[in-house]
């Protein structure tokens, strides 16, 4: 199979089910509570846009948890998929600096985004935040590097 949109999509598919298992993991063992930054970013863009999250109490909380749940799967298959054009256009990196481009590339566009819209500032977090924040992100982009080259074929 050629690298391209299917197969990027897929690749973020995967890396997005690696970056949720590495968190869930990270949760069961260290016993921490799920990040809010999704749902916060939901609101925050809910602010900027001229529609809103229809809902009262619980129902528009769950909707608002869906929607924050989904912009990740999103933002990994979107990214997935645009590693996989860059892959089908001949940008070839070798595999480990390639799984740390996707996983920074990841990163950067989650927290940046989050940054811009005042949910969290990186700046503040403590070394403990910054692991549960990187490991993640490094198994997304291992991942999704590991499934595109794999679809080459």
């Amino acid at each position: 199979m050629r690298t391209g949109i299917l197969a990027g999509a897929a690749a973020g598919a995967a890396g997005t089910a690696a970056l949720n298992a590495v968190t869930y993991l990270d949760m069961a063992l260290r016993g921490r509570a799920s990040s809010k930054t999704p749902e916060q970013t939901v609101e925050a863009i809910e602010e900027h846009l001229p529609v809103s999250v229809p809902g009262d109490g619980e129902t528009r909380e769950h909707r608002v948890a869906g929607l924050g749940s989904l912009t990740g799967l999103v933002t990994g298959v979107g990214i997935g998929t645009a590693f996989g054009l860059l892959r089908r256009a001949g940008v070839r990196p070798p595999a480990p600096f390639n799984a740390l481009l996707i996983g920074a590339t990841t990163m950067a566009a989650t927290d940046l985004s989050m940054a811009a819209l005042d949910v969290t500032d990186p700046c503040t977090w403590s070394a403990a935040d910054w692991l549960s924040d990187v490991l993640p992100h490094l198994a997304f982009g291992v991942v999704t590097d590991a499934v595109l080259r794999s679809l080459d074929r």
